[in-house]
């Protein structure tokens, strides 16, 4: 019995062992049967044989395709994935991976450049952090950095790192943080302690690199996180430093929720072959996400935001405001918390402290409402986010997709509030021909809950909350002040707002305002009384009187009526003419606006499927050819020009693409032609150097002068908080940070390349130079530049240490004993005495003995 137990236990063992080899690395999940090629046969692992030298054999390739199951299985199983990033992917929560990852993680492991776009709230960052993680498999030590994470804000950076931390919590890959408004010292030691990783935003990365000099060829993975805001931005100097540092080896991916088709624009990121993966192009939206517009007067917006968010918002839901520049934050701030709402605020001048202060009381739900300028519209990831509201309409449709894509992220629904002043309307038709939808007009058939819709704010909700705001604005004069300076900005942005398209400027001047009924969202609550009321205040504010100021409170007889007579004669053709012409426009708008009749959907749905697939089954078989002339023939009618003969001039996807290029109006065809230089060179001596005979004027020496070629050495820098600052003349933070705590650079030939061993100056060693007489507790540092306790004592330590010893040898030696005696001695001798008035004394005097 007693051998069979050993047996069992030997097998067990065993068995257990093979399991611990299986999970340890790597999952041998497919055998060769499972491969789709069916003549490829899979790589055999190496035998013991096949290995002539001491090297152990590099078989992540033999991993990889051994670990790929079926292709058809579309899980993160069949990426090939190692076992400490699988690992860290399941653990995060992730079961299946979304359309944007399935696509772009293979071919990003192969190896290639990737320009990728999909919408917002899609899994974009895992789908750069975990090929990221397999390629750069484990820390490997005096290499430096292996992989640049560059984001156009601070917030976005810190969520990268967060997400960049749990995704690869068991890859133990290290990971800086260099963020503009944190310590510079903290971001140098980082740096020392030799990080994998280095996520960043280019001002700040920009200047430690420069103070470092750092040279980067360590490099191999980049990635241009929310690439068009990063191009776009005004950071050309810094990108185009921090692409220079990199080497021409590296992989370089762009990701954002809005990348244009021509990769043109991105030039400068230094793309080689890369591939263009693009998803949903044509649903830019979540169909989660409900969006509702409202016009109203722009001085009225104060008071239907504070309706929206007291009786349209839920209590418990949480609401991001998006703003137009700070000071409308700050006012809108003041304003809400006068009225008992809580809220937060963000804004790109404010302290970083306090940013991470304000972001996380609202993460927290200690604050329902963030008011926020642009700089939080872009990456930022609120778990449970339910509403935005533009306070401000965007004057860049791409800018309004980020900025509702804060909800309806990962399958959650969200709604969108936008309000429209008269000036910001052919920002909202911008927006629908962008996203390829026709402009819905609220009517009374519009039930609450219809998206999209446009529609005008009831008078009675704006004067409710607008007496509210008269009496707030009396009583404090921090709200006048901050209201003032809010107009006064508002100015200033729209000189600086770029202008709509001249097709949307068009569409507006001929749009008929006074037909759009009250908002749904809004006139759900109001009673049948109230809606008349209301239509009756329209119809008064809408009437025009058809005389003229001539004729008001005049006779037939007086001279300005019979000229007003005359002239009415004479123009009465074109008058006839031009309202004809309006009220044509006007009906057009209607049908415009008006749904479709049902009896043709059939017919379009079926046209849609012949259109979409070769073969319908299940439905009533027609000859394909007669249905090709019909539809053909259906929208020449339609239309007026033959299909098969007319080339447009614009392509289909114009006004989609104009929307998603980088240039403030768009970067099409006349612009990019209107500003396009050719410059024409000689071909003999004198011409060639012409140009550089040609002078330029110097503003500092008030004369033209020769253009040198040295004026690039001497150019003044911006750094990241926008002070220019001279190249010559800047501080070098780094070398302070150095002698501050006596690191110094072990010659590894990189000049402050990062993973090199540093040595502490104050360091111990042998011989009179070892170590400074004048300071033998000097405090070392380690490479990472934090102290470190010191084996030689200070002075203090010596004296602690000396009255620690004497009061042990005074306990061990009986000194308490000696000083109870001493007191017992002096207290019966004070008894004896009785201060002095004999021995025997009696009341008060003997109860105090």
């Amino acid at each position: 019995m007693a051998q069979r137990k050993k047996k069992l236990t030997k097998k067990k063992r065993h068995n257990r062992e093979q399991e611990v080899d299986s999970d340890g690395d790597f999952q041998l999940a497919a055998e060769i049967k499972d491969d789709d090629s069916p003549g490829r046969k899979l790589p055999r692992f190496p035998v013991a044989s096949d290995c002539t030298s001491d090297v152990e054999p590099d078989t992540r390739e033999l991993v990889r395709a051994q670990n790929k199951k079926k292709k058809k299985s579309g899980g993160f199983q069949s990426m090939g994935l190692s076992f400490p990033v699988y690992k860290g992917v399941m653990k995060k929560g992730y079961k299946v991976p979304t359309p944007i990852q399935r696509k772009t993680i293979p071919v990003i492991l192969d190896g290639k450049d990737v320009v990728a776009m999909a919408r917002t709230g899609s899994g974009k960052t895992a789908a750069f952090l975990v090929p990221m993680f397999e390629k750069l498999k484990a820390p490997q030590a005096q290499t430096g950095a292996r992989a640049l994470i560059l984001t156009p804000t601070r917030e976005l950076a810190l969520q990268t790192m967060k997400f960049t931390k749990e995704l690869g919590k068991f890859t133990r890959l290290k990971t800086a943080l260099i963020l503009g408004g944190d310590s510079m010292e903290d971001q140098f030691a980082a740096l020392h302690e030799n990080p994998d990783i280095i996520i960043g935003t280019p001002g700040r990365l920009m200047h430690v690199i420069t103070d470092m000099n750092l040279k980067l060829h360590g490099v191999e993975y980049v990635v241009f996180d929310e690439a068009d805001r990063l191009f776009e931005m005004g950071f050309a100097d810094q990108l185009q430093e921090i692409i220079r540092r990199l080497p021409d080896t590296r992989q370089t991916l762009l990701f954002s929720a809005t990348l244009p088709k021509l990769l043109v624009e991105f030039a400068r990121a230094g793309l080689t072959e890369p591939v263009l993966i693009r998803l949903d192009v044509d649903a830019k939206l979540s169909d989660q996400i409900k969006l509702s517009f409202f016009h109203l007067r722009v001085d009225d917006k104060p008071a239907l935001l504070l309706h929206l968010l007291r009786n349209v918002a839920k209590p418990q839901e949480q609401t991001v405001v998006f703003a137009a520049t700070k000071h409308h934050v700050e006012y809108l701030n003041e304003l809400l918390s006068s009225e008992g709402i809580e809220c937060a605020y963000i804004y790109s001048a404010l302290d970083q402290t306090a940013r991470k202060i304000n972001i996380g009381k609202f993460v927290h739900r200690k604050a329902m409402v963030l008011i926020v300028t642009d700089v939080a519209a872009r990456g930022i990831d609120i778990p449970l986010l339910d509403n935005v509201i533009n306070y401000n309409f965007p004057s860049k449709a791409k800018l309004f997709l980020h900025r509702v894509g804060r909800v309806g992220r990962a399958g959650r629904s969200g709604t969108a509030y936008s309000m429209v002043c008269p000036d910001e309307m052919p920002y909202v038709y911008d927006l629908h021909l962008f996203l390829g939808r026709p402009v819905q007009f609220a009517t009374a058939d519009h039930t609450q809950d219809s998206d999209g819709v446009f529609g005008r704010v009831p008078q009675s909700i704006l004067d409710d909350e607008g007496s509210h705001l008269i009496t707030a604005h009396e009583n404090s004069l921090d709200l006048q002040n901050l209201h003032r300076v809010s107009e006064n900005a508002y100015k200033q942005y729209l000189k600086s707002r770029p202008n709509p398209s001249a097709e949307s400027i068009r569409r507006v001047k001929s749009t008929d305002v006074s037909s759009m009924a009250v908002h749904p969202l809004l006139g759900s609550g109001l009673e049948k009384n109230e809606l008349e009321r209301l239509q009756l205040v329209d119809a008064i504010k809408s009437y025009k009187s058809k005389s003229t100021i001539f004729e008001i409170n005049s006779n037939s007889k007086t001279p300005a009526s019979e000229v007003m007579r005359k002239k009415r004669s004479k123009d009465k053709q074109v008058v006839d003419k031009f309202n004809k012409q309006r009220e044509n426009v006007a009906a057009g708008s209607r049908l415009r606006q008006s749904a479709p009749p049902r009896a043709t959907a059939g017919d379009n749905e079926e046209e849609d499927l012949q259109g979409v697939f070769s073969e319908v089954l299940g439905v009533k078989r027609r000859n394909v050819q007669e249905d090709a002339e019909r539809l053909k023939s259906k929208k020449s009618r339609e239309t007026g020009k033959e299909e098969e003969y007319y080339i447009p001039y614009r392509p289909k996807d114009f006004n989609s693409e104009r929307g998603l290029s980088l240039g403030g109006e768009g970067s099409h065809f006349e612009q990019q032609a209107s500003s396009a230089v050719l410059d024409l060179m000689g071909d003999e001596g004198d011409q060639l150097n012409q140009h550089k005979k040609i002078m330029r004027w110097d503003r500092k020496r008030k004369r033209f002068v020769k253009e040198s070629g040295k004026e690039e050495q001497n150019k003044k820098i911006r750094t990241e908080s926008g002070q220019i600052v001279h190249n010559k003349k800047r501080k070098n933070f780094y070398e302070e940070w150095k002698k501050k705590y006596k690191v110094e650079d072990a010659g590894s030939g990189s000049d402050g390349e990062t993973g090199g061993r540093k040595r502490s100056a104050g360091g111990r060693g042998r011989g009179r130079r070892g170590a400074s007489s004048h300071s033998p507790a000097a405090p070392q540092v380690t490479a990472g530049g934090r102290r470190i306790r010191s084996e030689l004592r200070s002075s203090s330590q010596i004296l602690k240490h000396r009255k620690l010893k004497q009061k042990q040898q005074f306990l061990q030696g009986g000194g308490m004993k000696k000083i109870r005696s001493k007191n017992k001695q002096w207290v019966g001798e004070m008894k004896k005495s009785g201060f002095g008035r004999g021995g025997q004394k009696k009341g008060k005097m003997r109860k105090r003995l």
